[in-house]
């Protein structure tokens, strides 16, 4: 497999470093806004060349989002529509309904797929199989040290308590966990959430409460941050990585 990646940063790095180990990618092309960060990346890597997206696309066959969401606003159509697999971690550009749905349309139309991994949380399969059945309310609570937010407090404040669809809207670098659950799940203004910022934790943790007609459902992460991005947690790219590990595994675990 020949792999694009946009995005260099914590996420896109430990992604790229993971893949130039893997026998089944042939190839590695990175991708970054900011051109000395992408070409430092492949610098250090065995089977990897910085290319913009548009002179990649044609040679990969899945490309891996790890940017922002303008990024994905950018690029996600012009890949799915060049009939490429799509790899989305900045999930919480998919808040908007319409944009969503026409990736999806058009990724029918083009037989290919759009990954979106669970990223820094668990309980994402559980929710995803007790929608099925029907899901009564579906919680998320988010805590973080001040600096992941880039501010600082003597005390923990709650900053945020409403809707998915605002927290992703406020907190686009602090919270693609909301987007992935409410997708799984009841959706982006039927799932709530609340943001904390404690400055005595040294976890980014991430609790998901639910219930319905299959019973309770409670998962709770304390995740390291990820050590190049306090704001990210280390569990993302691992769950990145997973993702990554699956196209090309033909044993396939979970939902």
């Amino acid at each position: 497999m020949k792999l694009g990646i946009i995005g260099c940063g914590a996420i896109g790095g430990d992604v790229a470093k993971t893949a130039d180990e893997m026998d089944d990618i042939e190839e590695i092309y990175l991708y970054d806004i900011v051109e000395e960060k992408g070409v430092r990346l492949a610098e250090q890597l065995k089977k990897a060349k910085f290319e913009k997206v548009e002179k990649f696309l044609p040679l990969v066959d899945t490309v891996f989002e790890a940017a922002s969401q303008q990024a994905v606003y950018e690029y996600a159509e012009m890949i799915i529509e060049a009939g490429k697999d799509l790899v989305i971690m900045t999930i919480g550009a998919l808040f908007d309904d319409d944009f969503r749905e026409r990736l999806i349309k058009k990724a029918k139309e083009k037989k290919c797929k759009i990954y979106l991994p669970s990223g820094a949380v668990a309980g994402i399969d559980g929710i995803k199989a007790a929608s099925v059945g029907g899901l009564h309310e579906v919680t998320l609570v988010t805590t973080k040290a001040p600096e992941a937010f880039g501010k600082h407090f003597e005390k923990r404040t709650v900053l945020f308590d409403g809707n998915a669809r605002e927290a992703v809207k406020l907190f686009p670098r602090n919270i693609n966990v909301a987007a992935c659950l409410s997708l799984a799940g009841v959706g982006f203004d039927e799932t709530k959430v609340k943001v904390v910022a404690d400055p005595v934790i040294k976890y980014n943790s991430h609790k998901i409460l639910a219930h319905g007609k299959f019973g309770r459902l409670r998962a709770e992460v304390e995740n390291l941050p990820n050590p190049k991005n306090p704001s990210t947690s280390y569990l993302a790219s691992l769950s990145a990585i997973a993702v990554l590990k699956k196209l090309v595994n033909p044993l396939q675990i979970g939902i």
